[in-house]
């Protein structure tokens, strides 16, 4: 019986799972991409976030962390320069897994994996491009409010001339 154990063996030895998993991050963090099963996928996700959230803190201590997991100085170096710098602000969810079908030989749940905010279709985008709008603001009875409307008073001659 399984009962809370809550690792995805992947049906491999702990070393081999290690390594695998080494492995997907370096490539992932390299290639802000990959496709992979989605049992993979959805290991590497806990594998990951936790590396690119200690990435945020770029001190010695957090570089040796990242290079115990990783093993790989470039890997190390893109995670702290390039990675942490788009995720500054983000506090959680680096990562997006999207269902690509099933794998042609054995039919295998394929996905693929990528950092969320290198993705420039979905991602907001400062210099003017596709932006998602944000939700509107909830009161704590859960009611959605309506944006108020700030139009500038402007005198409507018909209104005057009413009065008048």
């Amino acid at each position: 019986m399984r009962h809370g154990d809550k690792i995805n063996n992947l049906g491999r030895k702990t070393a081999h799972r290690h390594a695998l998993l080494m492995n997907l991050a370096i490539a992932l963090i390299e290639n802000k991409r990959i496709f992979t099963t989605l049992a993979k996928a959805k290991a590497l996700r806990t594998y990951v976030e936790p590396l690119i959230t200690k990435s945020k803190d770029d001190s010695t201590h957090s570089r040796r962390t990242a290079f115990s997991y990783l093993k790989n100085k470039e890997a190390v170096t893109t995670l702290f320069k390039e990675v942490a710098v788009k995720v500054a602000e983000r506090n959680g969810g680096y990562t997006r897994i999207i269902k690509t079908g099933n794998r042609q030989g054995d039919a295998a749940e394929m996905a693929m994996i990528e950092l969320v905010d290198f993705n420039e279709i979905y991602s907001v985008n400062k210099k003017g491009g596709a932006e998602k709008a944000k939700p509107a603001a909830r009161r704590r009875g859960g009611k959605k409010t309506a944006p108020k409307k700030t139009d500038a008073p402007t005198t409507d001659s018909s209104s005057e001339s009413a009065g008048e």
